[in-house]
């Protein structure tokens, strides 16, 4: 793309302009279509691991951290699709002290 619009305060570097956006979603048509792009292929993704990973309840909290995610990532650990720098992940780890 020639310029992206992010949603939120801060822009990751990238190799073409870009512009941060506070509250693009509700502000920016095209942001407000990729947020839901993106939750959708989140919510299939996470419908996917549930088949894979039945114990975690991927498909019941879509990877959100309920306390239900919370309550399973205690009892069975992370898989190798759980974000590392999230801090529940972190500690089911024991990355951090």
């Amino acid at each position: 793309p020639e310029y992206v619009l992010i949603d939120g305060n801060r822009c990751p570097k990238l190799p073409m302009p870009a512009m941060a956006v506070v509250k693009g979603d509700s502000r920016v048509p095209e942001i407000s279509a990729a947020s839901i792009l993106a939750k959708v292929t989140r919510d299939a993704e996470m419908a996917a691991l549930d088949i894979v990973f039945p114990q975690y309840g991927f498909a019941q909290h879509k990877g959100y951290p309920t306390a239900f995610h919370l309550e399973k990532l205690a009892e069975h650990g992370a898989t190798e699709h759980h974000r590392r720098s999230f801090g529940p992940v972190k500690r089911a780890l024991g990355l951090t002290s």
